[in-house]
C-alpha cells in the first residue's frame, strides 16, 4: 500500500455498476493495490432503481449518506430509509435491494476488495 492524495479535480463522475448512479473513484483502489475501493455515488437525474434483489461477493461494504435519502430492503432485517449522515454496514453477501432514492442522493461507498462480483437474484 502507498500514500495517496486524490484532488477534487482529478476524477470525474462516470457510469458504473448501476445505470441510475454516477460514480467518482476516490483513488483508494490504486493506493491499496485493489484491496479497498471508495467512491462517491450520486443519483442520475430522471433514473431510478428497479428494485432488483442482489448481493455482492466482497468482504466489506459500508455506505455513508452525504445528501438526500435512499430506501433499502435487507433480507432478514427489514426496510430502512437512510438520510444525510446515516451509515450502513452491509455484511458480506447480504441479500438486498434499493427500493427508491431522492433525486439529490449522494453517498460514499467503501468496499473490500475494490472490484467485486454482483449476483442478481431472479425470482
Amino acid at each position: 500500500m502507498k500514500f495517496k492524495i486524490t484532488r477534487a479535480n482529478e476524477n470525474s463522475f462516470n457510469s458504473g455498476l448501476r445505470g441510475f448512479f454516477a460514480y467518482k473513484n476516490l483513488g483508494i483502489e490504486e493506493a491499496t493495490l485493489g484491496n479497498f475501493g471508495a467512491n462517491v455515488i450520486k443519483a442520475v437525474e430522471g433514473k431510478h432503481a428497479n428494485g432488483e434483489w442482489h448481493y455482492h461477493k466482497l468482504d466489506f461494504q459500508m455506505v455513508y449518506i452525504l445528501k438526500g435519502s435512499v430506501e433499502f430492503e435487507y433480507e432478514g432485517e427489514g426496510t430502512f430509509v437512510l438520510n444525510e449522515g446515516d451509515v450502513v454496514y452491509q455484511p458480506p453477501e447480504i441479500h438486498h435491494r434499493e427500493i427508491k432514492h431522492s433525486d439529490d442522493l449522494e453517498l460514499i461507498e467503501i468496499t473490500s476488495p475494490a472490484q467485486f462480483e454482483t449476483v442478481s437474484l431472479k425470482g
